[in-house]
């Protein structure tokens, strides 16, 4: 599994790439921009991720202008000969916002899961789990 966490804040950030790294190489953006630069550079190299970890209140682009960015583009692509992975790219979005309007506009814009910050290592173990994921037998 190729993972992205997009999270603008270090602790976080630092939380769930200790958590994510045993599943899969794990890359990393601070900001909306960065996030979009490296899902699109993903589908140029012919690698796509599987997993996007997506705060919402983040610099330069904030996550709802990567979801809809990442979910408008993906058609295209999946239509293309680029390779994809074993399926289409689930959107956990991870944020401190966990009033209703916030979580519905998320789901609808295309997010699979919702998680309410502070996280924590058994809310995001229990969503891999959900999701199937394996440990690898080495991490990097």
């Amino acid at each position: 599994m190729k993972i992205l966490i997009a999270e603008d804040d270090l602790l976080a950030r630092r939380l769930l790439h200790h958590i994510l790294r045993p599943y899969g190489p794990v890359d990393i953006a601070i900001d909306g921009q960065e996030a979009i630069d490296s899902y699109e550079m993903s589908w140029d190299q012919g690698a796509p991720y599987d997993l996007l970890f997506l705060d919402i209140m983040m610099p330069k682009k904030d996550g709802h202008m990567v979801l809809d960015h990442v979910r408008e583009r993906e058609p295209k692509w999946r239509s293309s000969d680029v390779p994809t992975g074993p399926g289409e790219l689930r959107i956990v979005i991870t944020t401190a916002l966990g009033d209703s309007k916030t979580v519905i506009s998320s789901f609808s814009e295309g997010a699979d899961f919702f998680l309410v910050k502070p996280l924590f290592t058994d809310k995001v173990e229990g969503l891999l789990k959900e999701l199937g994921a394996k440990k690898l037998q080495y991490s990097d």
